[in-house]
């Protein structure tokens, strides 16, 4: 999967699901995607937050799309987390987290941050996985869409790759398994959670889950709620 920056909860399913995760950091950015914006909960509503780049283009590759070097920026976004989800029963550790990723000095591009903000999480929730980046690991950008994620998994040792639901418009299980990979797509289900007794608004960043969540709850019954089909 592409890096996201504090992606919603189907992101860290495929995580859980997986026991090699690779960071597909070297295929190209993608403007007003979910690379550097994700939405959290203000005022009861879904809101829009986004990490400047600069020069950003959808003819580079995300590894290399740098960010803008804003402190101001950030510590804007950090005081709007702060300013929404202050009483939240678990934002004491969860700002911490987000605090440390958001100022980190090294991370110059949306790649690393982003990365940072997943790996992060993952420390936090106790998922030890083992994650690659695509672009130190397997030299393979010449291959096509699907033939270089099977040629990854080969190098991997692995039969069993699992993408996302919206895989199911570009990639099939035909020719998958013409290639003796078994491909599945994971569908998370509908979970449900109290965001301050207000009606709830679904699918927004890991944030949020984090904020209104204890690590067993998420373990136990959050990632755990996804199907394979």
């Amino acid at each position: 999967m592409q890096p996201y920056v504090f992606p919603y909860i189907g992101y860290f399913q495929l995580i859980y699901a997986s026991e090699v995760f690779v960071f597909y950091d070297d295929v190209h950015f993608i403007n007003r995607g979910w690379i550097n914006r994700n939405r959290i909960l203000v005022n009861g509503k879904d809101q829009l937050f986004t990490i400047p780049c600069t020069d950003a283009s959808q003819n580079k590759l995300i590894k290399d799309v740098a960010i803008q070097d804003d402190p101001k920026t950030m510590r804007n976004l950090l005081a709007t987390i702060r300013m929404t989800y202050s009483k939240a029963p678990f934002f004491h550790d969860v700002y911490q987290l987000i605090e440390r990723t958001l100022l980190a000095k090294k991370e110059i591009t949306i790649s690393s941050l982003a990365i940072g903000s997943v790996t992060n999480v993952c420390d936090y929730l106790g998922l030890r996985k083992t994650f690659r980046l695509s672009s130190t690991e397997y030299d393979n950008r010449e291959l096509k869409k699907a033939d270089r994620l099977m040629d990854i998994c080969h190098k991997e040792g692995m039969s069993h790759y699992i993408n996302a639901a919206g895989g199911k418009e570009i990639y099939t299980k035909e020719y998958f398994k013409a290639d003796n990979i078994d491909l599945d797509f994971l569908v998370p289900r509908p979970v449900e959670y109290a965001q301050f007794n207000r009606a709830f608004v679904p699918w927004l960043s890991i944030i949020d889950v984090l904020m209104f969540n204890s690590i067993e709850e998420i373990n136990d019954k959050i990632l755990p709620s996804f199907s394979l089909e």
